[in-house]
């Protein structure tokens, strides 16, 4: 679901023309919806309340929206306003959280490579669980909380050698993968917690990949996980949390992606069983169809028997399509039924072949000056923007209703340099 439609043939945002912020505010540029994000957030919520083991827990199940997805403060602030958690997978992540107020026990502080100064960041806010992932890590987690005088709360996250059906990239709970622990290492590992002073283990953490849209990979890997509790309680770990990650797949294509309430009928009877309370850490769930590009038609090309329609933002604004093959919907901003349509390449001004964001999509013919939107550009869209061919990134903007603000500058030439120097 979500709040954007097509009006006597213009495209809305909310009650906002999508035209109106283009032309006020500059292409190519980001649009999300409010409303899109609080649904998405407050369904999830919904279908897996019935894992709450107290109805004095409101707070439960701990939804950690993944600011990898999209870290912009107004769609965080958005999320925190509604009672939702978070999860973060660097320093930077945190810091942005720890700029609006969020409280450190709503923090889930995740990712493969915590630095030194990133743990004593986490330990100093007071980040609810470390998920982890090395023994490395769980050693200088140890020595640093010794030194602050903390004892640091800690999940493993385990790899439960599962393959779900999504890109290769995105696979990330299956064996050869850098994620997690095999279970055998992680009972190992288990017994040598115990003799770490600092070191409080209180949860186990999964995480099998991203656009997931089948719910047997989560039962299978679930399954295995539950398994271990019984093994961790067996040698004097309380684990009261256990953390299912996310990964739930959404509509790119309009037909691929499965409610939340399909993923918790499968699920909530192994959670049950635990007896831990519950974190669920979705992110493209939450805000990718939640969020639009906006890009400006330069040029239409006719190069052989080849259609090109050239714009004005390019992979450094959505790398997605040249990284993952990813589909997105493509569409005029403004309909028209006196125009043809044409089979085109969609693509981008950035001096690479691989510059795309479709392939011989059919599209109704366009002209320069003409506005495009990239649909479901929500998530792993600006967070994954660069600027590659010294390119300014795009403003950001969230529509509540029928207003909108923006909520990330556009950059300038001069941010492209203010921190270099020269001479």
């Amino acid at each position: 679901m979500d709040y954007f439609k097509y009006k006597k043939n213009q495209l809305f945002c909310e009650g906002v023309p999508v035209e109106r912020i283009a032309r006020r505010v500059g292409s190519p540029v980001y649009i999300y919806s409010a409303q899109t994000i609080l649904t998405h957030w407050r369904r999830l919520k919904a279908a897996f309340q019935p894992a709450r083991l107290s109805a004095r827990q409101a707070d439960q199940p701990l939804i950690g929206y993944s600011l990898k997805a999209n870290s912009n403060l107004a769609v965080c602030n958005l999320l925190q306003r509604a009672g939702s958690g978070f999860e973060v997978v660097s320093g930077g992540e945190l810091y942005r959280l720890l700029k609006i107020g969020v409280p450190g026990e709503k923090i889930i502080f995740g990712g493969i490579a915590k630095t030194e100064s990133e743990i004593k960041l986490g330990l100093k806010s007071g980040v609810l669980i470390f998920n982890v992932e090395t023994k490395d890590e769980i050693l200088l987690i140890n020595r640093v909380a010794g030194r602050l005088k903390k004892i640091a709360p800690v999940a493993i996250r385990l790899n439960p050698e599962v393959t779900p059906a999504t890109h290769l990239y995105l696979i990330t709970g299956q064996k050869g993968n850098k994620f997690g622990f095999y279970l055998n290492d992680a009972e190992k590992l288990m017994r040598e917690i115990n003799s770490l002073p600092s070191i409080r283990l209180v949860g186990l953490h999964m995480h099998i990949g991203s656009q997931i849209t089948r719910v047997a990979p989560y039962r299978n890997a679930l399954k295995r996980v539950v398994l271990f509790i019984e093994k961790c309680r067996g040698l004097g770990h309380r684990i009261e949390w256990l953390d299912i990650g996310g990964g739930f797949g959404i509509h790119y294509r309009g037909d691929e992606a499965r409610p939340a309430r399909d993923f918790a009928r499968v699920l909530l009877p192994w959670i049950k069983k635990t007896g831990c309370r519950l974190i669920v850490e979705p992110g493209r769930f939450i805000v990718g169809n939640a969020g639009i590009l906006v890009t400006k038609v330069l040029s239409v090309k006719k190069s052989g028997r080849k259609n090109f329609v050239i714009c004005d933002a390019g992979m450094n604004v959505l790398i997605r399509p040249t990284l993952y093959g990813a589909h997105h919907k493509i569409s005029p901003i403004k309909r028209r039924s006196d125009r043809p349509s044409i089979v085109a390449d969609i693509v981008g001004p950035i001096c690479e072949s691989g510059d795309f964001f479709a392939k011989k999509r059919r599209i109704q013919s366009v002209q320069p000056g003409e506005y495009l939107s990239v649909f479901s550009a929500g998530a792993y869209g600006f967070t994954m923007s660069s600027n590659y061919n010294s390119r300014p990134r795009p403003a950001e903007v969230l529509v509540d209703g029928s207003r909108y603000q923006v909520v990330r500058q556009a950059e300038t030439y001069h941010d492209l340099v203010r921190l270099e120097r020269y001479h």
